[in-house]
């Protein structure tokens, strides 16, 4: 009799686990196959990723070896530190400061750039309206309880866009790729520009596949009127869902009539910069990640003290730091990013803007003057 009770409590015990084990892969497959997801490239978008001499052994390289973790750190292990250990400041107090520029109404003869905060912009240069890497959902994961953005750091919606030429986006994490940003500005794009296999997502969420540009590195584009994109490399990674790096990550050169601009989106120091700048420099402005940093994954970000040597590396007259005041993404204090980059500009004399979000800057004049706006906030 007891062996029998001992027989069905074991059975009961199995029905349990295997319970569990089937409410667990259904919520999975449930939550993994939400359009905010995407899609992995599929047919000749594949085959083309395939030829590319940057995909090998199943996946997109970087030029260097690049693991994610430096160490004997790994995924859980920063977690528990994000978690646990992050510094008491990784998030402001005080509401983030912000300019609500009104984007409809700028005059068409001005060449200007409008911060939005982490790493989107919206810039209007020779008469072309361009957007690049927009979130305006309010927070960079896939819910919305996760990775929210600072209090007052999310003033603009993606109806205060106007009507965009070019959409460029530089790779499909969270933090750079949105769905539902992207659903509401579908209408109101002519031309996006992206690298290999990120076209995939955009055309699984309705976006023409004739409006949509994809690159490897060292690609070019030419689009009308003398506006010419390069896609060039960048030390990252990408994924959407759980297969890593089938999407290639990219920074661009993006050529106006009168101006040259290095847009770098993420990656961390490596030999690309000095062959981008080259091949492709001087530059204007270049635009290059300050922030979200950390020791542990310092292949794959850029470390406060190597954003300077990068924009050096790249001939730039300009630094615009971005990727801070928006998202905590690592754990240093928020403010941190701009008071080491503000310092070490001032150290050796480089030119840098640190504009508001929202705040208008005047692309051609090299005069105008920003203030440290984060100061004193809590």
């Amino acid at each position: 009799m007891k062996k029998l009770r001992n027989i069905k409590f074991l059975k009961l015990i199995m029905y349990i686990v295997i319970g569990f084990i089937v409410l667990i892969s259904s919520s999975a497959y449930f939550i993994l196959n939400q359009p905010e997801f995407g899609k992995l490239p599929s047919d000749k978008r594949l085959e083309r990723i395939h030829n590319s001499k940057n995909y090998k052994d199943g996946s997109f390289q970087n030029q260097s070896k690049s693991p994610n973790f430096t160490g004997n750190s790994n995924i859980f292990k920063v977690l528990y530190e994000f978690i646990f250990k992050k510094n008491d400041r990784v998030n402001p107090e005080s509401p983030i400061p912000s300019i609500k520029t009104d984007l409809r109404n700028i005059k068409a003869d001005e060449d200007v750039l409008v911060w939005f905060g982490h790493s989107s912009y919206f810039i209007q240069i020779d008469g072309k309206k361009i957007l690049v890497d927009p979130i305006f959902n309010g927070h960079a994961s896939p819910f919305p309880w996760m990775v929210k953005a600072f209090n007052g750091a999310n003033p603009f919606k993606a109806e205060d866009i106007p009507d965009i030429d070019y959409l460029l986006i530089t790779h499909d994490h969270w933090d750079h790729l949105d769905y539902k940003t992207l659903q509401k500005l579908k209408e109101r794009v002519k031309t996006i520009v992206c690298g290999l296999g990120v076209g995939e997502h955009l055309e699984y969420w309705g976006f023409n596949p004739n409006s949509i540009k994809e690159l490897d590195w060292y690609e070019q584009v030419i689009l009308e009127d003398g506006f010419i994109v390069n896609a060039t490399p960048a030390r990252h990674f990408s994924n959407r869902g759980l297969k890593r790096n089938q999407t290639l990550w990219v920074s661009f050169v993006f050529k106006t009539p009168t101006m040259n601009l290095f847009l770098g989106g993420d990656g961390g120091y490596d030999k690309h910069f000095a062959e981008i700048g080259e091949k492709f420099g001087p530059f204007d402005l270049a635009i290059l990640e300050q922030g979200q940093y950390n020791e542990k994954w310092m292949f794959i970000h850029l470390l406060p003290e190597q954003v300077l040597i990068a924009a050096k590396d790249l001939n730039a007259k300009r630094l615009f730091p971005v990727h801070n005041s928006k998202f905590a993404l690592s754990t240093h204090q928020w403010d941190e990013p701009l008071e080491l980059i503000i310092k070490s500009s001032e150290a050796i004399q480089f030119p840098i803007i640190t504009p508001m979000i929202g705040e208008t800057v005047r692309l051609k004049d090299s005069t105008q003057v920003f203030s440290h706006w984060w100061k004193n906030l809590k």
